[in-house]
């Protein structure tokens, strides 16, 4: 088990090599992330990149109106800013650490010139990039068609993927902001999945007492995301293993196997 403060509680810096790692550690700063912090503001420069450990980040777009919703939830499995590392200067969105913790992050541009190297750490910033894109696109789906409590049921269990334990610190208001839904919405839900046996609601926290019923509330959208993210969990253990088939080719099959 890695130390409580290891950059290796995040699973892409765990994956990688031990050249690479070691190549990239002098570089991370480990950094606290308490809940409510802003790492990114829209129309903002993306100055470091960040890897979370126990902390999780969730990516908000808000409208010109001031709606507000979810479009993305990063935890220990992944990396929050990768746009950066495709051209982007500026974020196009808010993103606030949703469940405090902590986290490694690097400037952007000594990650970039990393990125651009190759090699494993190449291949696992894809891949993870390539969970993140259907990710949102099943939270975009989410948002269009389903209940609040139907999406109330999908944001705890990616919320509680990524945390050990199975309950969540969060407020109603904060998952209304989340979900970009009124508070009020968020109570009639939860007390709807609390009456069937789902979960278990105290002020500021949510814990979830039967965890297939709450994934047959959250419906087939959290099933392909999980499908998706236990293939990127593969691919981590896969490169930590040392695989013998290519980070291209390893890229192409996954690629071609989510189709």
């Amino acid at each position: 088990m890695s130390p409580p403060h290891s950059a290796k509680l995040n699973r892409i810096l765990a994956a990688l090599p031990l050249a690479s790692y070691t190549r990239l550690l002098p570089l991370l700063e480990f950094v606290p992330m308490p809940a409510g912090h802003v790492i990114y503001e829209p129309d903002l420069p993306i100055r470091h990149l960040y890897f979370p450990t126990t902390s999780i980040v969730a990516r908000l777009y808000e409208t010109a109106s001031g709606a507000c919703t979810q479009t993305g939830i990063i935890g220990n499995e992944g990396i929050a800013g990768i746009s950066a590392l495709f051209g982007a200067e500026n974020s196009l969105a808010r993103m606030v650490v949703q469940s405090s913790g902590n986290a490694f992050r690097i400037k952007a541009d000594l990650l970039k010139r990393e990125f651009e190297l190759g090699g494993e750490l190449q291949h696992l910033l894809l891949r993870f990039a390539h969970a993140l894109m259907i990710q949102t696109e099943q939270i975009a789906v989410s948002n269009r068609y389903h209940t609040v409590d139907q999406q109330l049921s999908y944001l705890l269990l990616m919320s509680l993927d990524r945390l050990p334990g199975n309950e969540l610190h969060i407020t109603h208001e904060q998952v209304g902001i989340m979900l970009g839904v009124r508070r009020e919405s968020v109570t009639v839900a939860a007390q709807k999945l609390q009456t069937t046996g789902a979960i278990r609601c105290r002020r500021g926290h949510l814990a979830v007492v039967d965890r297939q019923q709450l994934e047959a509330s959250a419906g087939e959208n959290y099933a392909v995301v999980k499908k998706e993210y236990e293939r990127l969990l593969d691919v981590y253990c896969s490169v930590a293993a040392g695989s013998s088939e290519s980070p291209t080719k390893q890229f192409k099959r996954f690629f071609q196997s989510s189709r």
